[in-house]
């Protein structure tokens, strides 16, 4: 009997990652709000159009996974952007998105460098702009030391992967990396104490033959060594990527979703 009631008072209480880390009042967003949509009212936070979910304290500022889902029913997105409110540069991606990906489940890896709140505004394809949040804990995320030697990050500057694996609605799973140092302009070299100029990947573009999967216009919040894993619907073809970073470098490859 104890053991019942034990669990239906688990049951009853709301799910742990909806309740640990919401959004909080936020000095920087009215200006950042302005930006993206002038001095329209915040959008609607809405479950049944758009999830965002973060650790509410990050094990690693320099690589902090957001995760972007849509429910069942939820209406397709056309542009979706992530901003952290309290880094250097708050707009960390601005992304669109074809038909494959939608409904949307797509994770990106973000460096997060002060306690703020993380947050995507959705344009949906109704016409209507909803958003969602977490907030997280973490500091000195853009100004970490890089995980390699910038010697070797050189040498295997875009460098691409996909793989893919079942998702579970049925859809695939694709994981895309890039190696890109994606330096911020905060970090130092550990061995000359220089400041690293800033060098990022900025625009990239993902297509299976004729068909768009996403575009990315980004800025330095994307940690380094760039992972999107999104749930998508093949198509037929093969998948090109196209990317360019603030230094001039651009990078193309067909890949085999595998």
């Amino acid at each position: 009997m104890r053991l019942a009631l034990s669990l239906c008072l688990l049951l009853a209480q709301p799910a742990v990652a909806d309740v640990q880390n919401p959004l909080q009042p936020s000095e920087a967003w009215p200006d950042i709000r302005d930006t993206l949509i002038a001095d329209a009212p915040d959008p609607p936070i809405d479950p049944g159009q758009l999830l965002l979910d973060a650790p509410a304290r990050a094990d690693d500022p320099a690589v902090v996974p957001i995760h972007l889902t849509q429910p069942p029913g939820a209406a397709p997105i056309e542009r979706l952007v992530l901003v952290i409110d309290n880094n250097p540069a708050p707009v960390a991606a601005d992304f669109t998105f074809g038909t494959a990906l939608m409904p949307l489940d797509m994770e990106v890896r973000v460096r997060v460098n002060a306690y703020s709140d993380v947050r995507a505004v959705a344009w949906l394809k109704d016409g209507r702009q909803v958003m969602a949040g977490r907030f997280v804990k973490a500091s000195g995320g853009c100004a970490a030391p890089a995980s390699k030697d910038p010697k070797a990050a050189a040498a295997e500057m875009g460098q691409m992967r996909l793989k893919a694996a079942p998702a579970d609605d049925g859809r695939t799973m694709a994981t895309l990396m890039i190696r890109h140092p994606m330096s911020s302009g905060l970090q130092r070299d550990q061995v000359t104490l220089l400041d690293i100029p800033a060098m990022f990947i900025d625009r990239m573009e993902v297509r299976q033959g004729d068909a768009p999967w996403l575009t990315m216009s980004a800025g330095i919040s994307v940690a380094e060594d760039p992972v999107f894993r999104f749930a998508v619907t093949p198509g037929t073809g093969p998948v090109t990527v196209h990317a360019e970073d603030t230094d001039g470098h651009q990078f193309d490859q067909a890949l085999t979703l595998n």
